[in-house]
């Protein structure tokens, strides 16, 4: 007789893997959390003092920055990229995350790796001051190479109605602040790997006093606390992925308005040096985040505050046009 087990799907293995994760999920509980890990479904109230709520949900992947970590066997920081590129969304329309949920697919289950990536989920959602309150874990060994997996993530959270369109506060003069990203955060890793492969740089290559892999998995910045500190003085914000600044900061701004940046303000992490002599600048322009990882938008009297408050920094202003103009 054959088993399930033969056809490569081990049903003990995740039972033991949903026991092994269960204090790192218990760990991010809100007050809001209903029930534990272990239902069909996660569930959570709704908090209080909204006068008209709305569910706002982001989802994402980290894309192949996930193959880089598999390669040289450094899975803790992929859990906080995965949570990062939804709250990070989130934010950007003034939701406050309350949930989220993970996806984890592979060809066999690693208790292991996969308890390394959960307690890396785990963190971010502390980080995010939100919930991990499911998820789901598939064997599919005709889908996937053996020891290769893949990353899902979905994020919720709730915001006034009327705050969720933040292209209606932006206005010709306000102030772009930039805060800063920790490196590549998770986008351009095609490129990144490509770029590897042709100067023949190694993971163990030092740059800066760090090892190149190190800086290369150091994982994506979660911006939820500096929003929830700052956000009564913030006009908009905008989240710098894939697309870069020229693609992501017009999606905050209306008809007619666009931005002016000064290149030479934006402070790049030590990992672009590797892009230097093989790729053009405006490919990394619209490429990666190239240090920004979050623009607010401010007013001018309000600069000073955030300035005193958080490590962002002035790299350009709202002008009448359309686009992003670098300079």
């Amino acid at each position: 007789m054959i088993s399930y087990k033969d056809a490569g799907v081990d049903i003990d293995a995740g039972n033991e893997f949903v026991n092994a994760i269960k204090p790192c999920v218990k760990s991010t509980a809100t007050p809001l959390v209903l029930g534990g890990i272990g239902s069909f479904s996660g569930a959570i109230s709704l908090p209080s003092g909204y006068k008209k709520p709305a569910i706002l949900a982001a989802t994402d992947g980290v894309g192949t920055k996930l193959r880089l970590a598999i390669d040289a066997q450094k899975l803790s920081g992929v859990g906080e990229d995965l949570v990062a590129m939804c709250v990070n969304d989130l934010i950007c329309n003034f939701a406050t995350p309350l949930f989220f949920l993970d996806y984890y697919a592979t060809a066999k289950l690693d208790i292991n790796s996969a308890k390394i990536v959960v307690e890396g989920i785990a963190n971010g959602c502390k980080l995010a001051s939100c919930a991990l309150i499911g998820g789901e874990t598939a064997e599919m060994p005709s889908m996937y190479e053996k020891g290769d997996f893949d990353l899902a993530g979905f994020a919720v959270g709730i915001a006034e109605q009327d705050e969720i369109d933040r292209s209606k506060f932006v206005e010709n003069g306000d102030i772009l602040l930039a805060l800063p990203s920790t490196g590549l955060h998770s986008n351009g890793y095609s490129l990144a790997r490509k770029v590897l492969k042709e100067k023949n740089l190694k993971f163990d290559d030092l740059l800066g006093g760090e090892k190149l892999i190190d800086l290369l998995l150091r994982p994506t910045r979660i911006y939820v606390k500096e929003f929830l500190a700052l956000k009564t003085n913030i006009k908009a914000l905008a989240h710098i992925t894939g697309g870069g600044l020229i693609e992501n900061l017009p999606r905050v701004f209306p008809n007619g308005l666009g931005a002016k940046i000064e290149k030479s303000s934006i402070k790049m992490p030590k990992i672009y040096e590797i892009f230097d002599g093989i790729v053009e600048q405006n490919e990394l322009y619209r490429t990666f985040n190239t240090g920004v990882g979050m623009v607010m938008i401010v007013a001018k009297d309000k600069v000073d505050n955030i300035l005193a408050n958080s490590d962002a920094y002035v790299i350009g202003e709202v002008i009448k046009g359309n686009g992003v103009s670098l300079v």
